[in-house]
C-alpha cells in the first residue's frame, strides 16, 4: 500500500517525545520525514507556518472536519484542536518513513489506521512529579496550563497498553538509543 512506514511517538507533555523525534529525525539513514499537524492553538515564539504545524482558525479546522480529511484530530485542550492531514501524510508515505509526534488520543488512532504499517511507541517520565518539574522548567506554560497537563497526562498514562512499546525518559541518552534501536529494528522488518 506504500512505501515508507510509520513512526508513531505519543506521550504526556514534558515526557520529552519531541527531543527524542528531533534526534531520530536527524538519523538519516532512517529515511524520515516529519508529520506536521494542523492545529488551532496560538503560534509560539519561533514557530513557522508549514514547518512546526499548519496554524487554523477554528472555522477552517472544522471545514477540514467536516470534509473527513483528518486521519485523526482530537480537541487536545478546552477549544484547541490538533490533526493529522491525511493528504500530507499519503504524499509523504510515497517516499519516505514518516515520524509522528502526537497526542497519546491521536498515537492511538493512526496505529489502529496504520496497523502493522506502525510502530507506536510510548515516552513517559520517570514520575509525574518529575513531569511537572519539567514542565515549569522550560518556562513555555502558566501554572494553570501546567496543572491542566498535568491531570491530564495521569489519564494519559494509564492508556500506555494500547503502544507497542514504552520508553521511559529518565536517561536521555539511554532513551535515545532505545528509540533508534526500536525503530531500526521495526524498518528492517
Amino acid at each position: 500500500m506504500f512505501k515508507g512506514k510509520c513512526i508513531i511517538f505519543s506521550a504526556p507533555s514534558g515526557s520529552g517525545k519531541t527531543t527524542l523525534v528531533k534526534y531520530l529525525l536527524n538519523q538519516k539513514e532512517l529515511n524520515l520525514s516529519f508529520s506536521i499537524s494542523a492545529t488551532t492553538r496560538q503560534r509560539r515564539d519561533g514557530e513557522v507556518q508549514g514547518k512546526d504545524y499548519f496554524f487554523k482558525t477554528k472555522s477552517d479546522f472544522k471545514k477540514l472536519i467536516n470534509n473527513s480529511e483528518f486521519l485523526e484530530h482530537e480537541e487536545v485542550y478546552d477549544d484547541v484542536f490538533y490533526g493529522t492531514l491525511e493528504s500530507e501524510v499519503i504524499k509523504q508515505l510515497e517516499t519516505q518513513n514518516v515520524i509522528f509526534d502526537i497526542d497519546v488520543i491521536g498515537g492511538i488512532r493512526l496505529k489502529e489506521y496504520f496497523k502493522n504499517n506502525a510502530l507506536s511507541i510510548f515516552v513517559k517520565a520517570p514520575s509525574v512529579k518529575e513531569l511537572k518539574k519539567r514542565l515549569s522548567s522550560r518556562n513555555k506554560d502558566s501554572n494553570e496550563s501546567i496543572e491542566t497537563r498535568i491531570q491530564k497526562a495521569q489519564k494519559e498514562i494509564e492508556k500506555e497498553s494500547k503502544f507497542d512499546l514504552s520508553i521511559i525518559n529518565d536517561d536521555l541518552d539511554l532513551a535515545k538509543k532505545e528509540s533508534l534501536d526500536a525503530v531500526q529494528n521495526f524498518l528492517s522488518k
